[in-house]
């Protein structure tokens, strides 16, 4: 489930960035899905 979050959000800012659509939100999905991702591998690890 996290993985297609992910995934979805990595799409979206692709699209921000071929097309200039919704500006710094993208920037700030794309920092919040890289912030999850990281935690994630750090629990698992655990």
């Amino acid at each position: 489930m996290l993985w297609t979050i992910i995934m979805i959000i990595l799409g979206l800012w692709l699209v921000g960035l071929i097309f200039r659509i919704a500006g710094n939100f993208i920037h700030i999905l794309l920092l919040a899905a890289a912030i999850v991702l990281v935690y994630q591998l750090i629990v698992k690890r655990r």
